[in-house]
């Protein structure tokens, strides 16, 4: 069982370290602008603002996840084709909502104090990165697909191209090589977009070569949009409650010196790219899941889920230590600032102690998703993150003098609380589906 989550798990874990290479080339190369604490702090701010929102469009589309593997594995061909199609209907709906929503909620940055120039840069950042929304949701939609019929392997290699192609953009638009405008970090934003349109093609390459019959046989039906609906739209108030926390906590670091948020970034960028491997394990442990219940296995689904949770136990045990051990050396990846390093290396401390708590509700979720159980993630992700975490951080920051370490000790706690509620959803929605 480990070796057969492992083939699944490790092309979608590369994958999603792949695009999380995006956001860390992102801000290692606008930290190389004449004032890196506000460019790498501006480019948070506006991704904080864009991902908020456009994360809930990709959850959404995560509901396709227990859709196609269990058609998968039940070998029904037309409905896995049909998902996909609906998935695809579902995204041009969802996008221009979306797209309108961001630029309504600029105004919050402002209420809850974001400073100048942080706050304007931030803005004009996220105007241009939001136009890949829509490229972002259709290449979801190809992803899950693919990796719902178990073909992951493309996924891996069109975000590594996807990364080379944003490397390029930003080398270029950043700083006005080759005789492009030198955009700052508008240009970064610019690059992300043409990285994104790159991205999109090839998933769709990926699908037609995969499936030759996918698109001409692609069959929407109001039935599955409700289906996809029903399942995406609590997976995507989960994610949309576990992203806006972490990007809300920006927003209130922002609130704070130049430093500070820049070392609040660059830790949570770190931490972040860490993330990506349980989070490409809870898509493998969604899709075996959901295959293995297509094929009337639920025994064989239980042990996927806890074998995928094992797997990212002993992962995360392994970027803990090495967030303890060379704090510095990471920190000095970002910035050659001094006092930003100084900041990130104590942040670098408490990202240690969460790790396994964020591998263990991240592989709990897509666990839970492949049997089909996609709101109780948003009652533990509500309570832990809203009501718990970042109340309790933010007073540890202003009421208690804390500051930006104060708001890394309340997103531990709420780690903490979602992962041993989500374990232990896992272990009961697992034991139910085995006895019947």
């Amino acid at each position: 069982m480990i070796k057969q989550m492992l083939k699944i798990a490790i092309p979608l874990a590369l994958a999603e370290l792949g695009w999380m290479a995006m956001s860390v080339v992102d801000n290692i190369m606008v930290g190389r602008l004449p004032d890196p604490a506000a460019a790498i702090g501006s480019a948070s701010v506006g991704s904080a603002l864009f991902y908020s929102l456009a994360i809930f469009g990709i959850g959404i589309m995560s509901g396709l996840d227990p859709i196609i593997s269990k058609a998968f594995g039940a070998g029904d061909w037309g409905a896995a084709r049909g998902s996909m199609a609906s998935g695809l209907v579902l995204s041009g709906l969802v996008s221009v909502p979306l797209m309108a929503v961001i630029v309504a909620a600029e105004p919050v940055l402002g209420w809850i104090g974001v400073r100048s120039p942080v706050r304007e840069h931030a803005i004009e950042f996220s105007r241009v990165l939001m136009w890949s929304l829509p490229l972002l949701l259709v290449q979801s939609v190809f992803r899950r697909y693919l990796q719902g019929i178990h073909q992951v392997k493309p996924i891996a290699f069109a975000i590594v191209s996807a990364n080379f192609v944003n490397l390029a953009g930003n080398w270029l638009l950043i700083y006005g090589n080759l005789g492009a405008p030198a955009l700052g970090i508008r240009g970064s934003a610019l690059s992300t977009v043409i990285a994104r349109t790159w991205l999109c093609f090839v998933m769709a390459m990926a699908v037609r070569l995969k499936d030759p019959e996918a698109f001409r046989r692609m069959q929407p039906s109001r039935a599955r949009l409700l289906e996809l609906w029903r399942l995406g739209v609590p997976a995507g108030v989960t994610i949309g409650l576990e992203v806006a926390v972490f990007n809300c906590s920006t927003a209130v670091a922002g609130r704070l010196d130049a430093a500070s948020l820049a070392a609040h970034t660059i830790a949570l960028n770190a931490a972040a790219v860490t993330y990506m491997v349980p989070l490409g394990v809870g898509s493998a442990a969604a899709v075996s899941v959901g295959k293995a219940l297509g094929e009337k296995d639920p025994a064989r689904a239980a042990r996927a889920g806890w074998t995928a949770i094992g797997i990212v136990v002993a992962f995360e045990i392994c970027s803990a230590l090495m967030f303890v051990a060379i704090p510095g050396a990471i920190a000095r990846v970002y910035t050659v600032d001094p006092a930003v390093i100084s900041a990130a290396v104590g942040l670098f401390a408490i990202a240690a102690a969460f790790q396994v708590f964020d591998g263990l509700q991240t592989v709990a979720t897509g666990a839970l998703r492949g049997l089909g159980n996609t709101t109780t993630p948003v009652a533990w992700n509500l309570f832990g993150y809203w009501v718990v975490g970042l109340p309790f951080g933010i007073w540890l920051c202003f009421a208690r003098g804390w500051g930006v370490r104060g708001i890394w000790i309340g997103l531990c706690l709420a780690l903490g609380l979602v992962a041993a509620g989500l374990v232990d959803a896992w272990r009961r929605n697992s034991a139910r589906a085995v006895t019947g």
